[in-house]
Protein backbone atom coordinates (compact mmCIF):
# COMPACT_ATOMS: atom_id res chain seq x y z
CA UNK A 1 0.00 0.00 0.00
CA UNK A 2 1.35 3.47 -0.92
CA UNK A 3 1.81 6.17 1.71
CA UNK A 4 -1.40 7.99 2.58
CA UNK A 5 -1.93 11.65 1.71
CA UNK A 6 -1.95 13.89 4.81
CA UNK A 7 -5.58 14.93 4.37
CA UNK A 8 -6.74 11.31 4.71
CA UNK A 9 -5.49 11.05 8.30
CA UNK A 10 -8.32 13.16 9.83
CA UNK A 11 -10.88 11.20 7.79
CA UNK A 12 -9.52 7.88 9.07
CA UNK A 13 -9.50 9.11 12.67
CA UNK A 14 -13.06 10.47 12.31
CA UNK A 15 -14.26 7.14 10.90
CA UNK A 16 -12.51 5.36 13.77
CA UNK A 17 -14.21 7.64 16.31
CA UNK A 18 -17.64 6.90 14.79
CA UNK A 19 -16.92 3.17 14.76
CA UNK A 20 -15.60 3.15 18.34
CA UNK A 21 -18.64 5.08 19.58
CA UNK A 22 -21.14 2.87 17.72
CA UNK A 23 -19.36 -0.38 18.62
CA UNK A 24 -19.26 0.46 22.32
CA UNK A 25 -22.93 1.47 22.57
CA UNK A 26 -24.33 -1.06 20.10
CA UNK A 27 -22.38 -2.64 17.21
CA UNK A 28 -21.85 -2.50 13.43
CA UNK A 29 -19.28 0.29 13.62
CA UNK A 30 -17.19 -1.70 11.14
CA UNK A 31 -19.78 -0.82 8.50
CA UNK A 32 -18.16 2.64 8.67
CA UNK A 33 -14.50 1.61 8.70
CA UNK A 34 -14.42 -1.40 6.36
CA UNK A 35 -15.70 0.52 3.29
CA UNK A 36 -13.20 3.31 4.04
CA UNK A 37 -10.26 0.88 4.25
CA UNK A 38 -11.29 -0.72 0.96
CA UNK A 39 -11.63 2.77 -0.59
CA UNK A 40 -8.05 3.48 0.51
CA UNK A 41 -6.91 0.57 -1.63
CA UNK A 42 -6.78 -2.36 0.76
CA UNK A 43 -8.09 -5.73 -0.49
CA UNK A 44 -11.22 -6.82 1.39
CA UNK A 45 -9.43 -9.50 3.44
CA UNK A 46 -6.60 -7.10 4.37
CA UNK A 47 -9.16 -4.41 5.29
CA UNK A 48 -10.90 -7.01 7.48
CA UNK A 49 -7.62 -7.78 9.26
CA UNK A 50 -6.43 -4.17 9.54
CA UNK A 51 -9.77 -3.14 11.02
CA UNK A 52 -9.11 -5.46 13.99
CA UNK A 53 -6.23 -3.26 15.20
CA UNK A 54 -8.58 -0.38 15.96
CA UNK A 55 -11.18 -2.73 17.42
CA UNK A 56 -8.61 -4.30 19.76
CA UNK A 57 -7.43 -0.97 21.18
CA UNK A 58 -10.96 0.44 21.24
CA UNK A 59 -12.05 -2.40 23.52
CA UNK A 60 -9.02 -2.03 25.80
CA UNK A 61 -10.23 1.52 26.46
CA UNK A 62 -13.88 0.43 26.75
CA UNK A 63 -13.15 -2.35 29.24
CA UNK A 64 -11.02 0.00 31.36
CA UNK A 65 -13.73 2.68 31.40
CA UNK A 66 -16.61 0.32 32.21
CA UNK A 67 -14.54 -1.29 34.97
CA UNK A 68 -13.70 2.09 36.51
CA UNK A 69 -17.43 2.87 36.54
CA UNK A 70 -18.10 -0.49 38.27
CA UNK A 71 -20.61 -1.90 35.76
CA UNK A 72 -18.44 -4.70 34.32
CA UNK A 73 -19.06 -8.31 35.38
CA UNK A 74 -15.53 -9.57 34.71
CA UNK A 75 -16.11 -13.15 35.89
CA UNK A 76 -19.30 -13.64 33.89
CA UNK A 77 -17.81 -11.97 30.85
CA UNK A 78 -14.71 -14.17 30.86
CA UNK A 79 -16.80 -17.35 31.12
CA UNK A 80 -18.78 -16.33 28.05
CA UNK A 81 -15.62 -15.15 26.30
CA UNK A 82 -14.09 -18.65 26.26
CA UNK A 83 -16.51 -20.16 23.69
CA UNK A 84 -16.50 -16.88 21.74
CA UNK A 85 -12.68 -16.98 21.46
CA UNK A 86 -12.74 -20.59 20.25
CA UNK A 87 -15.39 -19.67 17.68
CA UNK A 88 -13.45 -16.61 16.51
CA UNK A 89 -10.42 -18.71 15.57
CA UNK A 90 -12.60 -20.88 13.34
CA UNK A 91 -14.36 -17.83 11.88
CA UNK A 92 -11.12 -16.03 11.07
CA UNK A 93 -9.74 -19.14 9.36
CA UNK A 94 -12.68 -19.32 6.94
CA UNK A 95 -12.91 -15.54 6.38
CA UNK A 96 -10.86 -15.82 3.20
CA UNK A 97 -13.72 -17.69 1.49
CA UNK A 98 -16.36 -15.12 2.43
CA UNK A 99 -19.31 -14.88 0.03
CA UNK A 100 -19.80 -11.21 0.85
CA UNK A 101 -23.08 -10.63 -0.97
CA UNK A 102 -24.87 -13.60 0.61
CA UNK A 103 -23.47 -12.72 4.03
CA UNK A 104 -24.67 -9.11 3.77
CA UNK A 105 -28.20 -10.23 2.89
CA UNK A 106 -28.31 -12.77 5.73
CA UNK A 107 -27.04 -10.30 8.33
CA UNK A 108 -29.46 -7.65 7.07
CA UNK A 109 -32.41 -10.02 7.49
CA UNK A 110 -31.25 -10.88 11.02
CA UNK A 111 -31.01 -7.16 11.84
CA UNK A 112 -34.64 -6.67 10.79
CA UNK A 113 -35.74 -9.55 13.03
CA UNK A 114 -33.71 -8.13 15.92
CA UNK A 115 -35.23 -4.68 15.43
CA UNK A 116 -38.69 -6.20 15.87
CA UNK A 117 -37.58 -7.99 19.05
CA UNK A 118 -36.12 -4.79 20.53
CA UNK A 119 -39.27 -2.79 19.78
CA UNK A 120 -41.80 -5.44 20.91
CA UNK A 121 -40.20 -6.36 24.26
CA UNK A 122 -38.51 -3.22 25.59
CA UNK A 123 -38.54 -4.21 29.28
CA UNK A 124 -36.32 -7.23 28.64
CA UNK A 125 -33.65 -4.89 27.28
CA UNK A 126 -33.98 -2.22 29.97
CA UNK A 127 -34.29 -4.30 33.15
CA UNK A 128 -32.43 -7.55 32.56
CA UNK A 129 -33.02 -10.70 34.64
CA UNK A 130 -30.83 -10.89 37.73
CA UNK A 131 -31.82 -14.50 38.45
CA UNK A 132 -30.30 -15.52 35.11
CA UNK A 133 -27.33 -13.13 35.03
CA UNK A 134 -26.03 -14.32 38.42
CA UNK A 135 -25.87 -18.00 37.41
CA UNK A 136 -23.12 -19.88 35.61
CA UNK A 137 -23.91 -20.11 31.86
CA UNK A 138 -25.43 -23.37 30.62
CA UNK A 139 -24.51 -25.36 27.51
CA UNK A 140 -27.07 -23.55 25.36
CA UNK A 141 -25.55 -20.17 26.26
CA UNK A 142 -22.03 -21.46 25.60
CA UNK A 143 -23.09 -22.71 22.15
CA UNK A 144 -24.73 -19.36 21.36
CA UNK A 145 -21.55 -17.47 22.22
CA UNK A 146 -19.40 -19.95 20.29
CA UNK A 147 -21.57 -19.26 17.22
CA UNK A 148 -21.32 -15.50 17.77
CA UNK A 149 -17.54 -15.91 18.09
CA UNK A 150 -17.42 -17.72 14.74
CA UNK A 151 -19.23 -14.81 13.15
CA UNK A 152 -17.03 -12.25 14.92
CA UNK A 153 -13.88 -13.94 13.68
CA UNK A 154 -15.39 -14.25 10.19
CA UNK A 155 -16.33 -10.59 9.77
CA UNK A 156 -16.51 -8.06 12.60
CA UNK A 157 -19.41 -5.92 11.32
CA UNK A 158 -22.57 -6.45 13.39
CA UNK A 159 -21.10 -8.81 15.99
CA UNK A 160 -21.74 -6.36 18.85
CA UNK A 161 -25.47 -6.37 18.16
CA UNK A 162 -25.62 -10.17 18.18
CA UNK A 163 -23.61 -10.21 21.41
CA UNK A 164 -26.02 -7.75 23.03
CA UNK A 165 -28.94 -9.95 22.03
CA UNK A 166 -27.24 -12.99 23.57
CA UNK A 167 -26.28 -11.11 26.73
CA UNK A 168 -29.69 -9.51 27.30
CA UNK A 169 -32.08 -12.21 26.07
CA UNK A 170 -29.92 -15.22 26.91
CA UNK A 171 -27.68 -14.24 29.82
CA UNK A 172 -30.07 -11.82 31.57
CA UNK A 173 -28.04 -8.60 31.67
CA UNK A 174 -29.61 -5.15 31.30
CA UNK A 175 -28.33 -3.09 28.37
CA UNK A 176 -25.70 -1.08 30.25
CA UNK A 177 -24.11 -4.14 31.89
CA UNK A 178 -24.50 -6.10 28.66
CA UNK A 179 -22.56 -3.42 26.81
CA UNK A 180 -19.73 -3.66 29.34
CA UNK A 181 -19.56 -7.47 29.10
CA UNK A 182 -19.85 -7.28 25.30
CA UNK A 183 -16.78 -5.04 25.12
CA UNK A 184 -14.81 -7.53 27.25
CA UNK A 185 -15.83 -10.49 25.07
CA UNK A 186 -14.98 -8.65 21.84
CA UNK A 187 -11.60 -7.71 23.30
CA UNK A 188 -10.85 -11.37 24.04
CA UNK A 189 -11.81 -12.80 20.67
CA UNK A 190 -10.31 -9.91 18.71
CA UNK A 191 -6.90 -10.94 20.05
CA UNK A 192 -7.27 -14.47 18.65
CA UNK A 193 -8.75 -13.28 15.34
CA UNK A 194 -6.02 -10.66 14.88
CA UNK A 195 -3.34 -13.32 15.38
CA UNK A 196 -4.85 -15.36 12.53
CA UNK A 197 -4.85 -12.32 10.22
CA UNK A 198 -1.26 -11.50 11.24
CA UNK A 199 -0.09 -15.03 10.43
CA UNK A 200 -1.68 -14.64 7.00
CA UNK A 201 -0.07 -11.18 6.56
CA UNK A 202 -3.41 -9.43 6.21
CA UNK A 203 -2.78 -6.47 8.57
CA UNK A 204 -1.42 -3.03 7.60
CA UNK A 205 -0.20 -1.69 10.94
CA UNK A 206 0.35 1.91 9.86
CA UNK A 207 -3.26 2.38 8.76
CA UNK A 208 -4.64 0.26 11.59
CA UNK A 209 -2.94 2.34 14.28
CA UNK A 210 -4.20 5.63 12.77
CA UNK A 211 -7.69 4.18 12.76
CA UNK A 212 -7.21 3.03 16.36
CA UNK A 213 -6.71 6.62 17.58
CA UNK A 214 -10.30 7.40 16.58
CA UNK A 215 -11.62 4.04 17.81
CA UNK A 216 -10.19 4.60 21.28
CA UNK A 217 -11.58 8.13 21.58
CA UNK A 218 -15.03 6.98 20.43
CA UNK A 219 -15.02 4.07 22.90
CA UNK A 220 -14.09 6.32 25.83
CA UNK A 221 -16.89 8.80 25.07
CA UNK A 222 -19.47 6.05 24.51
CA UNK A 223 -18.63 4.15 27.70
CA UNK A 224 -19.13 7.31 29.75
CA UNK A 225 -22.43 8.11 28.03
CA UNK A 226 -23.74 4.56 28.45
CA UNK A 227 -23.38 4.69 32.23
CA UNK A 228 -24.43 8.32 32.70
CA UNK A 229 -27.55 8.17 30.50
CA UNK A 230 -28.63 4.62 31.30
CA UNK A 231 -30.31 1.72 29.51
CA UNK A 232 -33.09 3.75 27.85
CA UNK A 233 -30.58 5.92 26.00
CA UNK A 234 -28.56 2.85 24.94
CA UNK A 235 -31.73 1.13 23.70
CA UNK A 236 -32.60 4.04 21.38
CA UNK A 237 -29.05 4.13 20.04
CA UNK A 238 -29.31 0.38 19.46
CA UNK A 239 -32.63 0.76 17.61
CA UNK A 240 -31.16 3.44 15.35
CA UNK A 241 -28.00 1.44 14.61
CA UNK A 242 -29.88 -1.80 13.93
CA UNK A 243 -32.35 -0.06 11.62
CA UNK A 244 -29.66 1.74 9.61
CA UNK A 245 -27.36 -1.31 9.51
CA UNK A 246 -30.17 -3.58 8.33
CA UNK A 247 -31.17 -1.12 5.60
CA UNK A 248 -27.54 -0.81 4.44
CA UNK A 249 -26.89 -4.56 4.38
CA UNK A 250 -30.12 -5.26 2.49
CA UNK A 251 -29.25 -2.60 -0.09
CA UNK A 252 -32.20 -0.37 0.81
CA UNK A 253 -30.04 2.74 1.28
CA UNK A 254 -28.56 2.31 -2.19
CA UNK A 255 -32.07 1.96 -3.59
CA UNK A 256 -33.19 5.19 -1.92
CA UNK A 257 -30.07 6.97 -3.17
CA UNK A 258 -30.88 5.92 -6.75
CA UNK A 259 -34.41 7.32 -6.45
CA UNK A 260 -33.04 10.75 -5.55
Amino acid sequence: MTELAWYLYPAIIAAGFAAGFINTLAGSGSLVTLPLLIFLGLPANVANGTNRVGILLQNVVGVSSFRQQQVLDVRGGLMLAVPAVLGSVLGAQIAVNLDEQMMRRTIGALMVIMLVVILVRPKRWLQGREEVANHRPGWSQLLIFFAIGVYGGFIQAGVGIFLLAGLVLGAGYDLVRANAVKVLIVLCFTVSALIVFLINRQVVWSTGLILAVGNMLGAWVAARMAVERGATFVRWVLILVVAVSGAELLGLLDLVAQLF
